[in-house]
């Protein structure tokens, strides 16, 4: 009736008043009806640890016969969601190829879609010309839009014809459907909670390869030309990228130093570096450089073993000079370890267990499948037009794999419901969560916001040993951070999390018994020292590697998760891990204990029940073993009715002390190295530090008496002690020696066989 009298009603499309175009519903694809939420039920394998989140999806393809000659744009409006596509790319056609998807879990959702065309470069001085500068448009009413289902192939695309405006013989095309975030264009599409910023879509991420490169510097030739003097200290400085070692100085006589010590860097895959050796001459004056040496990593051997690699003689070269000539050669054995593994993290939170080489890996015994549903009540991290607010995303990360979700923006009780899986090599390993608040969602072109931090909300960790076989557990907890004005609650974090074995049950309790690290770590240890060294290098070189995808992991994010800072220096640790130590001897205190208690007769029943038992076992000494075995087998059946009833253990500030820490114990935790208080506050620290230093001086020479009393022994220090000492292991021995054993047991025998008889 409205387009044959020519009256069209006024209404606001995009924020601007335009004639209402003609609703033509699209031709129904399939019986499939939009009804209430509760009634849905799209469902996917994939996604069946989170909770369904409903999206109408809009793809705007491209358009034909627009009358215009400029770059025209998509408007879509849909309930209180305005948004407008880039400009369209002129070819044949209009093109835009985008997707929108705009959320139908509200209660005031809309069910009518309003899709328009508009020419941004036309006339808008009046009202008459803005109308003008509208194309033509189309409404599709909701509950007539088609439910797709994720296996099913993706809705085609359709010309619809535009009506009102400009546009008399002009066609739309484009595709709309319902579906959930198992949809595969839900990724890249622009969403109403992440406010179209294309930096805050989902992505998966991939730790680079790491090698452990050992450079073993041997000795060096031909050098005295350049050193006049008959004794000088020499020494090789080896670089890779930003790692820089040394070796010790060597004195050397007629220009023939030797090191023969090792150098232990850290090295991503691929790589286009070169490890970079520089001989350096300690002069009276300062360090002259007598030549360096130049290797690319690709032409580096690698191996997974202990095998003895082929050393190599290299020139030196004039560092200050383009010219070749000859100024000596240096002895280096260079190779690729892939038999360790390099840690990036913790050793007590680590994910991962395996080597570098690929060739070394077991098959997984598992999958390991985690849901992150969503927080509630999370802190306003910073203000925006007077209103706190929070744009908040997780990443989780186990073994090489890192995840981020989405950025929901402005909201402190932020959905998710993204699921993610990884496969399990080892159960002793453990799943990372942490939540952050990203800077600058809202200023996409502002380059200020790429340097502005982002900010830690909180981390959970999950470990899959503790976790039953085929169990959802389904929890909230709480992030809790340390600040410097104490413990903080953020909020809640809510995760469901699944473990999947994928062996059989022989073979995964096989796992158990092999050792968590891979063999080189124990044929070649690695001193504590120098793996914590390589731990944080190798955390910096994954840093630089997120860094630069597309859109990044941020420095701060990945040091945070890795705990990077883990083994700075705190009163309050000390104090926990003494607290920890206490507890777990807290049960050879008990025994030491009750055997005083027994001793001088507290319970004389008891006494002769043990002085019974000790007789027994003197007697029949076989018995020794399988009693201490029933023994522990009763305390642990007695320790199965109080195991833990929480559905999954999580951070507990008591146990480290965070919720009772003084506050001068948190600002030295979180002070600088070197630090930036009045020096003042800094004596008074290294008095406190001292006063804890004699305490726990005291204690080790207390240890030190014990253990030098029982060295003393048999050291014949105390003769009459020694004597009495020596004598009674001698009765002891000659008595469990002389004492038959039935059954089997102890005893001492030699066995001759003739000389022709051995192969």
């Amino acid at each position: 009736m409205a387009a044959s009298t020519g009256s069209f009603p006024d209404i606001q499309v995009s924020g601007m008043n335009a004639p209402r175009p003609i609703i033509r519903p699209v031709a129904p694809t399939s019986n499939y009806k939009l009804e209430p939420q509760e009634s849905i039920s799209i469902e996917r394998s994939a996604f069946d640890l989170v909770e369904k989140m409903h999206y109408l999806f809009v793809r705007v393809v491209k358009a034909r016969h627009l009358p215009t000659s400029g770059n025209p744009v998509v408007r879509i409006e849909v309930s209180n969601s305005r948004v407008q596509s880039k400009p369209a790319r002129k070819t044949s056609c209009f093109e835009w190829d985008q997707i929108f998807a705009f959320g139908r879990d509200a209660p005031d959702s809309s069910s009518v879609v309003e899709i328009s065309v508009w020419d941004p470069h036309g006339p808008n001085s009046s009202e008459m010309a803005a109308a003008a500068n509208f194309l033509g448009g189309i409404c599709f009413d909701v509950t007539e839009i088609p439910l797709r289902d994720p296996p099913d192939s993706p809705l085609a695309p359709q010309w619809y014809r535009l009506e009102g405006g400009g546009a008399y013989r002009s066609d739309l095309m484009l595709a709309t459907w319902v579906g959930t975030q198992a949809d595969e264009s839900f990724p890249d599409a622009w969403k109403t909670d992440t406010a179209g910023n294309i930096n805050s879509r989902a992505k998966v991420y991939q730790s680079p390869k790491l090698w452990y490169l050992r450079a073993t510097v041997i000795e060096a030739q031909d050098i005295f030309p350049l050193t006049p003097l008959k004794e000088t200290a020499v020494q090789v400085k080896a670089q890779l990228g930003f790692q820089v070692q040394k070796t010790k100085t060597s004195v050397s006589r007629n220009g023939t130093p030797s090191w023969n010590e090792d150098l232990l860097f850290v090295a991503a895959e691929p790589s286009s570096d070169q490890l970079i050796f520089t001989l350096e001459n300690r002069l009276p004056k300062g360090l002259v450089t007598v030549g360096t040496v130049r290797i690319p990593l690709k032409a580096i051997e690698r191996r997974v073993d202990d095998r003895k690699v082929a050393s190599r003689w290299f020139s030196l070269e004039d560092p200050m000079s383009e010219k070749v000539g000859y100024r000596g050669r240096v002895h280096l054995r260079l190779c690729f370890d892939g038999g360790y593994h390099v840690m990036d993290e913790a050793a007590h939170m680590i994910s991962d267990y395996r080597p570098t080489a690929r060739q070394l890996w077991k098959q997984p015994v598992g999958a390991f499948e985690l849901g992150i549903i969503g927080c509630k009540n999370l802190s306003p991290m910073k203000t925006v037009d007077g209103k706190g607010c929070t744009d908040a995303y997780c990443v989780a990360k186990y073994g090489p794999k890192w995840v981020r979700t989405r950025t929901v923006c402005d909201s402190l009780d932020p959905k998710w419901n993204e699921q993610y899986t990884w496969k399990v090599y080892d159960p002793c390993t453990v799943l990372t969560i942490g939540v952050f608040d990203s800077s600058g969602v809202y200023e996409i072109d502002d380059d200020k916001s790429a340097t502005r931090p982002h900010f830690r909300i909180g981390k959970v960790r999950v470990r899959i040993s503790t976790l039953e076989t085929g169990k959802v557990y389904r929890n909230r907890y709480p992030l809790i951070l340390l600040t410097n004005n104490g413990v903080k609650k953020m909020g809640e974090i809510e995760v469901a999390v699944k473990f999947v074995r994928a062996t059989p049950t022989l073979d995964f309790l096989h796992v158990y018994t092999q050792p968590l690290l891979p063999l080189m770590h124990h044929m070649k240890p690695l001193g504590v020292v120098q793996q914590e060294l390589l731990r944080n290098t190798a955390a910096k070189i994954i840093a630089t590697h997120l860094s630069r995808s597309e859109p990044s992991l941020r420095r701060e994010v990945v040091f945070y998760m890795l705990d990077v800072d883990s083994h700075a220096f705190s009163m309050r640790k000390i104090r926990a891990n003494w607290i920890r130590i206490i507890n777990v001897i807290a049960s050879v205190i008990d025994i030491v204990r009750w055997i005083d208690d027994t001793r001088v007769w507290k319970n004389p029943m008891s006494t002769i029940l043990v002085h019974a038992l000790l007789i027994m076992l003197v007697w029949f000494p076989d018995l020794i073993v399988p009693t201490l075995a029933f023994y522990m087998f009763v305390i642990g059946a007695w320790n199965y009715r109080f195991r833990s009833r929480e559905p999954l253990p999580h951070f507990d500030p008591k146990l480290s002390l965070a919720d009772t820490v003084d506050r001068d114990e948190l600002d030295e935790e979180f002070d600088t190295v070197s630090s930036s208080r009045p020096p003042e506050m800094v004596r008074a620290r290294y008095d406190k530090l001292r006063m804890l230093g004699a305490r726990v001086q005291t204690v080790l020479g207390d240890f030190a008496t014990q253990g030098e009393r029982l060295q003393a022994m048999v050291t014949w220090r105390d003769p009459r002690a020694t004597g009495i000492f020596v004598g009674l292991c001698f009765v002891v021995a000659m008595v469990l020696y002389m004492v038959p054993v039935q059954n089997g047991g102890y005893g001492i025998g030699v066995l001759f066989f003739p000389a022709s008889d051995i192969p």
